[in-house]
């Protein structure tokens, strides 16, 4: 069985996620390349050597440029905050590293669009972490729009609201900052809800948006105040090719939401309904039936809907966030193996983030805004 060293950079929420994945996806995936863990950067070399023995990686840094250029490294998983994802992604490309990074790929289109040139020609696997597209319910309702079982799409809803910013005694942080975060809730949850969209209904080509901060400052943890640099609440109408419309709208300062990626697509013989807060759950209505009797169902996940079977061979006991992290992985170790594009790559990242600049731009200049096309 092929073998590739992994260095993880971050030990927050998302590197922990990563080491989680990376441990459990060889035995429940059969992956023909496996992961070996080898090294965990972070700036805090005690952080790294904490996780590090927690999963059994065989050494820690506090440097993550001597992570990237460790020859037995041939995977670089990158979890550090937005801002630093170009550099380091960069960094490993150059080292020719294939790369796993968290999203959102870089802080503009045309950052993103760097990365992905980079990448081009190389030879190398690049995945980025748009990890709500490998749920079961998901990839349903991905095969049944693309076998014309909901027949011609007319109308795309998506709404990512969650409540960690509701507060306005939430003290300012990096994700505040135009400099480390980029865009507030548009960057961080709007950008699952494109990644959707694009998914399940292809290319978004003109954008009609509004942006607001509506808690416009923030105490500092050492006291004082600071101005929030970017915005708590996004709307956008979207445009598809062929002309569907579509909804978007997300807030991080939604008090009651945890997780509340939604979706609703309505097509000319059926539409389904989906929330991430019940993601093993597709609501779905077929026209046709009785109209006394025929309202949506909900069709609960089981081993039909891949990969739900990896996991658990029980239909309705249900699978959890991290359980789509390892099929991330599962999906960028095996692109490896067959030396083909893993999917979403850094040309899908980049494509994300052309949407999220036009929403950006339409709000700022209160207009309808093309797409740039890559």
């Amino acid at each position: 069985m092929a073998e590739i060293g992994v260095g993880l950079i971050g030990t927050g929420f998302m590197g922990a996620c990563h080491a989680q994945a990376l441990s459990a996806v060889g035995p429940l995936f059969e992956t023909r390349v496996r992961p070996r863990l080898e090294m965990v950067a972070d700036l805090s070399r005690e952080a790294a050597l904490a996780l590090s023995g927690k999963f059994g990686f065989r050494r820690a840094t506090g440097d993550w440029r001597e992570l990237v250029a460790d020859p037995a490294v041939g995977l670089v998983s990158i979890t550090s905050p937005n801002a630093l994802h170009k550099e380091m992604a960069l960094a490993a490309l150059a080292a020719r590293k294939h790369v796993w990074c968290e999203k959102p790929l870089a802080l503009s289109g045309a950052d993103a669009a760097e990365l992905w040139a980079a990448a081009e020609g190389r030879g190398l696997v690049t995945l980025v972490g748009y990890n709500y597209l490998r749920s079961p319910a998901v990839q349903l309702a991905h095969r049944l729009l693309s076998g014309g079982e909901l027949g011609e799409p007319v109308t795309f809803r998506a709404v990512f609201d969650e409540e960690y910013m509701a507060s306005p005694e939430v003290p300012f942080s990096w994700r505040c900052e135009r400099a480390a975060a980029g865009t507030g809730t548009l960057g961080d949850l709007g950008s699952h809800a494109v990644s959707l969209a694009r998914f399940l209904l292809g290319e978004v080509v003109e954008v009609c948006a509004d942006l607001a901060t509506t808690i416009a400052r923030r105490p500092l943890p050492g006291g004082g105040v600071r101005a929030v640099e970017n915005e708590d609440v996004a709307h956008a109408l979207l445009r598809f090719e062929g002309g569907l419309l579509g909804t978007l709208a997300t807030s991080r300062v939604a008090f009651g939401r945890k997780n509340g990626l939604d979706f609703e697509i309505h097509g000319t013989k059926g539409a389904l309904r989906f929330t991430q807060e019940r993601f093993n759950e597709l609501k779905l209505f077929f026209s046709g039936g009785r109209p006394e009797t025929n309202g949506f169902r909900t069709v609960l996940t089981g081993p039909a809907h891949p990969p739900y079977g990896r996991f658990n061979p029980a239909g309705g006991h249900g699978l959890g966030f991290n359980e789509l992290k390892v099929a991330e992985a599962a999906e960028l170790l095996e692109a490896i193996a067959a030396g083909r594009r893993a999917y979403p790559d850094f040309r899908e990242g980049a494509a994300i983030e052309a949407v999220l600049d036009a929403i950006v731009e339409s709000s700022e200049q209160r207009r309808w805004v093309a797409v740039r096309r890559l």
